[in-house]
């Protein structure tokens, strides 16, 4: 029998459900080849249902999505409802009441994408970035006196616990032993932080990775400044493997690698807790300017396919449709990852993708 899945769809906003249509696509190819079966159900959960109803997400479906294996999704942002309202009703919302501590980014360099670093190759960029996901600036609302006066006064605190830091760290540990074995290379960590500035939260972050590192003597750690780390991730990404992070730096730091790899077409991401239903989106956002056109890059929802099925434990599924989208852009007709220049349709790229696994 054939292992079979629940998969929750929301495909969102704009560009979402362009994308997501071609990731499913090239996922049903790929499931069906290594006789992998799944169920999905698609949500309508996004800008035009808060603009309808003036919901965000609803505590029934919060309840209903508990028993899925997994969420897909695909871009939230829409111009007609302000900044924020969608981003905490509904992803923070999610992350937090799954208590998806982990957000996962990949970085990697495919064949034949134009590299913004000059020299660098497919096997110089290859790491991941582990970043904390539910604590930091992103779990405190702040604090505003006097607005809009000269006395303004704005306070935006940080929260680390002990609890939480040590799970990231020792997920990141896991996470380099598994890679090691995959890749047939030493084991390492990174850990980026401000402990020089930011003495008490991210000195806790320092004890802790030291705790942590010693219950993993075989793999080789080293620190970081968040400065420091980004102009290594430019000048020696070769450097890193596997890379943990606060939840702040790790959101600056990722959209930089997302660039280093040519660019958040082709970036994916997993939000994860290792036990419960975890959720998995491309980096994009929706770019409302161009739904519907036919013009958005589905490389990064269809690889993010590929890590939700990694998750799941189908790993020749997520390499099959890794391997897929290698010898897509390894044959030139891809020509760009920029939207509107790749020289073909999101759904004829999606169409070619599915051809080749």
């Amino acid at each position: 029998m054939p292992k079979s899945y629940k998969i929750a769809v929301i495909p969102g906003d704009g560009i979402g459900p362009e994308v997501v249509r071609e990731g499913l696509k090239v996922l049903d190819v790929a499931c069906k080849k290594e006789n992998v079966s799944y169920e999905s159900v698609d949500f309508d959960i996004g800008g035009e249902r808060y603009l309808r109803t003036g919901e965000t997400l609803p505590d029934s479906v919060l309840e209903e999505l508990k028993g899925f294996d997994a969420i897909y999704f695909g871009a939230i942002g829409h111009p007609d409802v302000p900044p924020g309202v969608l981003e905490r009703g509904i992803l923070l919302k999610l992350r937090f009441t799954f208590d998806l501590f982990v957000n996962l980014r990949p970085v990697k360099l495919y064949p034949n994408i134009d590299c913004p670093l000059k020299g660098k190759m497919p096997e110089d960029i290859d790491f991941v970035v582990v970043r904390e996901n539910t604590e930091d600036v992103y779990a405190l609302d702040g604090t505003a006196f006097q607005q809009n006066t000269e006395n303004e006064v704005a306070i935006q605190t940080a929260i680390y616990t002990r609890k939480g830091t040590k799970r990231i760290i020792r997920y990141a540990f896991e996470l380099a032993l598994k890679r090691s074995r995959e890749k047939g290379k030493p084991a390492k960590v990174t850990l980026v932080d401000k402990a020089n500035v930011m003495t008490v939260g991210h000195g806790l972050w320092r004890r802790v990775f030291a705790e942590v590192a010693r219950e993993f003597p075989e793999v080789e750690t080293e620190t970081l400044y968040v400065d420091a780390a980004a102009m290594e991730f430019v000048l020696h990404p070769e450097r890193f493997q596997v890379v943990v992070t606060t939840n702040l730096f790790g959101d600056i730091l990722t959209d930089l690698g997302a660039a280093i790899q040519g660019g958040i077409g082709i970036a994916p991401s997993g939000n994860i807790h290792p036990s419960k239903v975890s959720m998995f989106e491309p980096v994009h956002g929706s770019a409302p300017t161009i739904a519907g056109k036919g013009l958005a890059c589905p490389l990064a929802a269809i690889l993010t396919a590929a890590l939700m099925m990694e998750h799941l434990g189908e790993m020749k599924v997520s390499q099959s449709i890794e391997n897929a989208v290698a010898k897509a852009l390894q044959t030139g007709k891809i020509r760009s990852l920029e939207a509107g220049k790749m020289g073909l349709s999101t759904q004829e790229v999606g169409d070619f993708i599915a051809s080749l696994v």
